[in-house]
């Protein structure tokens, strides 16, 4: 190994965060919220770490070509691998512009969001060349591509924030260019489209099972991130604007899924709803943490009416996941330092 593998070795590492996985079934972790949710908790799976070590941990997809999972390093600027068979995670891209989401198209080509620097979204061809989708629109450059989603006629839809673009942690602080930040759509011709431009700071993004509807995660933080839900026409056109879900529990909405029965897997973190609050402990006065388990860091999970009903409670807050493994049944989750999985009795949309 050379002194840049060494340099990049010691990088991964420096976030390693210890976990003890529990060894009764079903595992306490995963909470039935509603009765609905019982079949998808399989009784004898329990929550694995399956990588660490990383600085902020995004845009997680999965190959099953090659049975690994891909996903972002942040800060690190690095897109990491993970191979189920060998349970072992290696660097698969460095300099990586900062990438945040990833997806896999209907070709097994890697999409991923450079949230910095280029400002652009790519595709990896099979061969390892770097084709750039889009990274200008009416001629200024785009602000910091974060999500991304593939449709069935192959197009491409992305959000589009500021976040990559407002600090030195995520990448570099720059001026954002465009008036208004937006959900793009990038037809399967090329032509890129404005197709939401109304939300400040849009960030997940989900199709229903039969594309009928789009779910967008619109993350202005005041008071609460909201979840939005669109109706999709047969050419691409969206309307019928309706709110699905807030954050009224303080809770902050990220990188979303949709199962195949149109369940919605929500990267879901508290931010605020998990409070110090003062107690008297004998005649002294001191602080404990106020809040229920589904206020917690971890992924929660809601039906297509919207209601609540399971809940996958993690040691680190989730930023984004995805379904994968060779049955679809795996759900990896993307959080902070670390990824984590669980084996469900459900399987990804796509």
């Amino acid at each position: 190994m050379g002194l840049s593998g060494i340099l990049a070795s010691s990088l991964v590492k420096a976030q390693s965060f210890e976990f003890k996985p529990n060894q009764r079934y079903p595992d306490p972790a995963v909470f039935i919220l509603d009765p609905s949710f019982t079949k998808y908790r399989l009784h004898n799976s329990t929550l694995e770490q399956v990588s660490t070590g990383m600085r902020w941990v995004e845009g997680p997809t999965y190959f099953p070509e090659g049975g690994y999972l891909l996903f972002s390093d942040i800060p690190n600027n690095r897109i990491m691998k993970f191979s189920q068979q060998s349970g072992k995670t290696s660097i698969f891209r460095e300099n990586a512009n900062f990438a945040n989401g990833n997806a896999r198209d209907h070709q097994g080509r890697l999409i991923s969001c450079e949230q910095s620097v280029s400002r652009r979204v790519t595709r990896t061809e099979k061969d390892g060349k770097i084709s750039i989708l889009a990274d200008r629109y009416q001629g200024r450059r785009l602000n910091a591509p974060n999500d991304v989603i593939v449709q069935s006629d192959e197009s491409i839809w992305f959000s589009d924030p500021i976040f990559g673009i407002s600090g030195e942690w995520e990448g570099y602080k720059a001026m954002p260019e465009q008036p208004t930040t937006n959900v793009y759509k990038i037809s399967k011709d090329g032509k890129l489209t404005a197709m939401i431009t109304d939300l400040v700071n849009p960030n997940g993004l989900a199709f229903s099972p039969d594309e009928k509807k789009l779910y967008v995660v619109e993350s202005s933080s005041l008071p609460n991130n909201i979840l939005w839900v669109y109706d999709v026409a047969a050419d691409g056109s969206l309307s019928n604007k309706s709110k699905f879900i807030d954050g009224s529990d303080n809770a902050s909405l990220d990188g979303i899924k949709v199962d195949i029965d149109g369940n919605l897997w929500v990267a879901y973190g508290s931010s605020g709803a998990i409070e110090a609050m003062p107690m008297m402990v004998g005649n002294k006065n001191v602080y404990g943490l106020k809040g229920n388990p589904e206020d917690l860091d971890g992924v929660m999970v809601f039906n297509p009416a919207g209601k609540k009903i399971g809940f996958i409670k993690l040691p680190e807050r989730c930023a984004n996941l995805t379904f994968g493994g060779p049955k679809n049944n795996r759900l990896y989750m993307a959080s902070s330092h670390s990824v984590y999985a669980l084996y469900v009795g459900d399987h990804g949309a796509v």
